[in-house]
């Protein structure tokens, strides 16, 4: 595999890759791929959690009175 770098980003590789530029890729490549799945995933359940807040809010109010009637009872 052939891949061109500005020479700036080369001389970085050069000086942080201590040697082994292909080790050091492959480990930069497997890095940024999980972030990026986390970050995405992250994104993703909040967008979910803001879409559905009003619903979620809606179904708590609902059960809270038989939430509230089942642990009195088990204070008795």
């Amino acid at each position: 595999m052939n891949i061109t770098l500005p020479a700036e980003t080369l001389n970085l590789l050069k000086r942080v890759s201590g040697g082994n530029r292909s080790r050091f890729i492959d480990k930069a490549v497997k890095h940024y791929a999980a972030t990026q799945s986390r970050a995405n995933l992250r994104k993703l359940l909040k967008e979910g959690a803001l879409r559905n807040a009003a619903r979620d809010l809606e179904i708590a109010e609902e059960w809270f009175p038989l939430d509230e009637e089942a642990w009195e009872s088990l204070e008795k």
